[in-house]
């Protein structure tokens, strides 16, 4: 019995052993080159099978760290993951190296094993301080596997933040960091997966240190989802911030603090702060700018314009200045920091008590901790009687408290000249509307001749101006006709383009005769033409992230159409109204019958910048019955 045992035992053993996964570089196996599809994801286009990452920090604070990796190609549209960059400090470019780079493929049952090729290996310096690296695999065909080991040594008393998840499945993540005992490390473990933590005190080159694994296994993709802010904000990770170094006898010193002593300590820097004293270079050019204006909004508003107007921003962000405010205004041109000090010391100088508002766009995230870092931008604030008014000069058709869409991301932090700060909302709660008025003729065959004029304010003129600053007129209006039916514009005009502070609108004439269908002496007519918007974003039946619309807002159409003389209404969409729970969204369909009129009026209003998950059910629900009430068509019978 003791024998039968034992032979089961090394069985199982050795055939555990023979089939466990090896997450180390060159052990491809012909398993994995033969999947076809990802065992939990069949849609997949690729997937990552490990990804291993380690931060060793030695006794004297400098880290090192490494990350292998191996992909799985399924898919022809999962190529794009055999090329993989690497951004870094161009300070940096000795310590970053990107090794043991293959592709393998099962080749008449065989594993054919490809080194990267000396073309496909290069850097693309992006400025004098931020340089890209990047790899380009080689043969790589539907089923390959593709590994690579990045080692970086930059020496910083630092921890890279290590996401688990990705927009691909991954198998395997494993997040490895070795800290000596002398340095405390904070940390954050976010999304909605919590990792498996060891941790366990080593001896590593002669002094202690805590060595802490994470592990997670199958983790699904990230889903695309519309109307996010940032996906990186979810996905399951971790991050570390430093907080103290402590070495028993010689040396202590705290380092976590707050956000208001991470905002002093940014505004003390040589290029944020200092740079707000300069005034000499504008003086002259300043005080014949504001002759004769009083009031502050007037001010304001000269102010930046002549900021938008005569510095343009170079596309870098960044809370610190690239060439210092003086150099920004005599060469015309800077970066996010530069334009937005110079604003901000201008405004001072005209008598406002204008700050500094530091910010993280959407694009660099949430922070989780108070540190230097977890600001990318800044912008300015102004404090009057009425509230308080932000400004960001690097867009053109940005208005006072009307920033860039990269600038709405939760909170900022305002930096009073005697050190005090303030968190700021940065986003919005006044409505942007987008009204359309059209009116139009249906002749008994169906042909339509009508106009219509549309009107944007606040953020929706902001996106109409930015979406047709670089396009020509005629470009325009031949996209216009081409999406909707091929409809013939006519009359077009614009008004208040270049007056920001006005709501802009545009008006045209069109005609089309495939607007709706005569069937059997019947028009059957969607009333909302070529404005009808039959997508609905929310149909997923659960909802991975809250709803972000960005900035609330009011669609509101006026519409009167005129029957032909011989027709009368035979069916006419009945009236509804939908209101969310707590005011979240308001949509109201009227519609009415006089003579040979119909006049309809819809509103879509939501009021909420973020929807939370709970409230997904009633967002989706509120959006299909407002879809499928503006799909219902009129239909007209021959009299």
């Amino acid at each position: 019995m003791k024998l039968q045992s034992l032979a089961i035992f090394i069985l199982f053993f050795g055939f555990s052993k023979g089939n466990a996964q090896i997450f180390e570089l060159g052990k491809v196996t012909i398993a994995e080159l033969q999947e076809k599809v990802h065992p939990k994801d069949s849609g997949a286009v690729a997937a990552v099978l490990f990804n291993k990452g380690q931060v060793n920090i030695g006794r004297n604070g400098y880290s090192q760290s490494s990350v292998k990796k191996r992909i799985k190609i399924y898919k022809k549209e999962g190529y794009k993951w055999a090329t993989v960059q690497v951004g870094f400090s161009a300070s940096n470019f000795r310590n970053l190296s990107i090794t043991d780079v293959y592709t393998y493929n099962l080749v008449d049952g065989k594993i054919v094993k490809s080194k990267l090729k000396s073309d496909g290996e290069f850097i693309d310096k992006i400025n004098t301080e931020y340089w890209v690296k990047k790899i380009t695999f080689p043969d790589i065909k539907e089923g390959s596997v593709i590994e690579y080991e990045i080692k970086n040594n930059d020496g910083s008393l630092s921890i890279r933040d290590w996401d688990f998840q990705e927009t691909i499945p991954v198998n395997y993540s494993e997040f490895k960091t070795i800290i000596p005992e002398s340095f405390t490390f904070k940390r954050n473990v976010k999304g909605f997966f919590t990792p498996k933590i060891n941790t366990q005190i080593a001896e590593t080159y002669g002094y202690l240190a805590n060595e802490t694994t994470y592990i997670l296994k199958d983790l699904p993709a990230m889903k695309e989802e519309s109307y996010v802010n940032n996906t990186s904000n979810y996905c399951s990770g971790i991050v570390h911030e430093l907080e103290k170094i402590s070495i028993p006898g010689q040396f202590y010193k705290s380092i976590s603090s707050s956000w208001g002593v991470v905002a002093k300590t940014i505004y003390e820097f040589e290029s944020f702060g200092s740079e707000l004293n300069k005034t000499g270079y504008f003086e002259d050019d300043l005080q014949l700018l504001l002759k004769g204006k009083v009031s502050p909004a007037d001010k304001i508003t000269a102010i930046l314009d002549y900021v938008k107007s005569n510095v343009k921003w170079n596309d870098h962000l960044g809370y610190s200045c690239e060439k210092g405010v003086r150099k920004a205004y005599k060469e015309k041109i800077g970066n996010c920091a530069d334009i937005n000090l110079m604003l901000t010391a201008m405004l001072r100088y005209a008598g406002l008590d204008a700050n500094p508002v530091l910010i993280s766009t959407r694009s660099n995230g949430i922070a989780f901790f108070p540190t230097v870092s977890a600001f990318n931008c800044v912008i300015a604030g102004i404090e009057t009687s009425n509230g308080k008014i932000l400004i960001d000069a690097t867009d053109k058709f940005a208005t006072p408290n009307v920033l860039p869409l990269r600038d709405l991301n939760w909170m900022g932090r305002l930096i009073r000249k005697d050190g005090t700060s303030e968190e700021i909302d940065l986003m919005p709660t006044k409505i942007s509307d987008h009204i359309i008025s059209m009116s139009y003729d249906v002749n008994e065959k169906g042909e339509i001749n009508g106009k219509v004029k549309r009107q944007y304010s606040d953020y929706n003129a902001l996106n109409f101006r930015n979406a047709i600053q670089d396009e020509k007129e005629d470009r325009y209006l031949e996209k216009f006709e081409n999406e909707n039916k091929k409809i013939e514009l006519s009359e077009y005009k614009r008004i208040n383009e270049k007056e920001l502070l006005l709501p802009v609108s545009e008006s045209f004439s069109f005609k089309g005769s495939d607007l709706s269908e005569v069937i059997d002496e019947k028009i059957y007519l969607n009333p909302m033409l070529f404005f009808l918007n039959e997508k609905n974003p929310f149909k997923q039946e659960k909802r991975e992230y809250p709803v972000d619309f960005g900035f609330p807002f009011l669609e509101k159409y006026f519409i009167n159409i005129k029957i032909p003389d011989n027709f009368t209404v035979e069916s006419l969409p009945p009236s509804t109204a939908v209101v969310m729970e707590n005011d979240l969204g308001v949509f109201r369909f009227n519609a009415a019958v006089t003579e040979n009129r119909i006049q309809l009026s819809i509103v879509h209003q939501i009021n909420e910048v973020i929807v939370p998950i709970s409230k997904y059910e009633s967002l989706k629900e509120y959006y299909k019955i407002m879809i499928a009430k503006e799909s219902e068509k009129i239909v007209l019978k021959r009299i």
